[in-house]
């Protein structure tokens, strides 16, 4: 498995009770799997994303991700491992205003220390994947919210991750937009990527090849709850 977690909790102190978000999350994924994990506000989902993508830590329970057990890993470890084997998709785009499409997309590159030449190379390539390679040279007001997020997964895949995780990536497009986000996001699975796709959208959530539901801390089991039921 590419990510086993077991018996995953997740508590928050809240004055002088504790409160429990994540309530023994057990969850597997393979190489090329294409997971979407649903639920309304409020139920965990943004919390698991986080543990997921190794930006917090669990308060009990095992996370093994690529074979390595990082439940307990220190905050520069984590650093690590999201820079090498995790890329990120949000619902913000996160560009930078005064940076191009490419040098948006090359940021990772620069973190890791390439050369300025094979970094403005892989960055454009990476924008052709997209369907963006005429605009390597826009800057992020000159494209739209559609085109934003391409560029995002864009530099989201450029370190070739081993996960790509998506937290609600459609929600700040149109329908047109976020349809053409999908369709990219099918490509890249097609094409081997695995990706979690973190959405409270059946429309989106039922792109994946599987779902699972979450609802107040609790993963259900597959299967249990369907795509389209209210929340």
């Amino acid at each position: 498995m590419l990510l086993e977690m077991k018996d995953i909790c997740k508590d928050y102190p809240q004055g002088r009770e504790v409160v429990k978000i994540l309530k023994d999350v057990n969850l597997t994924i393979g190489e090329g799997d294409y997971l979407a994990i649903m639920g309304p506000s409020g139920s965990g989902k943004t919390t698991l994303m986080n543990i997921i993508g190794c930006l917090d830590v669990p308060t009990s329970g095992s996370y093994s991700l690529n074979g390595e057990d990082i439940s307990r890993a220190s905050e520069n470890h984590l650093a690590d491992v999201r820079n090498s084997t995790l890329g990120f998709v949000f619902q913000s785009f996160y560009l930078l205003p005064k940076l191009s499409a490419r040098d948006n997309v090359a940021l990772p590159l620069l973190y890791a220390g390439v050369k300025k030449r094979e970094r403005s190379r892989r960055a454009e390539k990476a924008l052709e994947m997209v369907g963006l390679g005429d605009r390597v040279d826009f800057m992020p007001n000159q494209l739209s919210g559609g085109q934003q997020q391409r560029v995002a997964i864009a530099r989201a895949m450029i370190n070739e991750p081993k996960i790509l995780l998506a937290d609600e990536p459609t929600g700040a497009l149109d329908s047109t937009s976020g349809h053409q986000v999908m369709d990219l996001f099918d490509q890249l699975n097609a094409a081997g990527t695995t990706i979690v796709l973190i959405t409270h959208e059946p429309a989106v959530g039922q792109r994946a090849k599987r779902v699972r539901r979450i609802l107040d801390g609790r993963l259900m089991a597959e299967g249990e709850g369907g795509v389209g039921d209210a929340w």
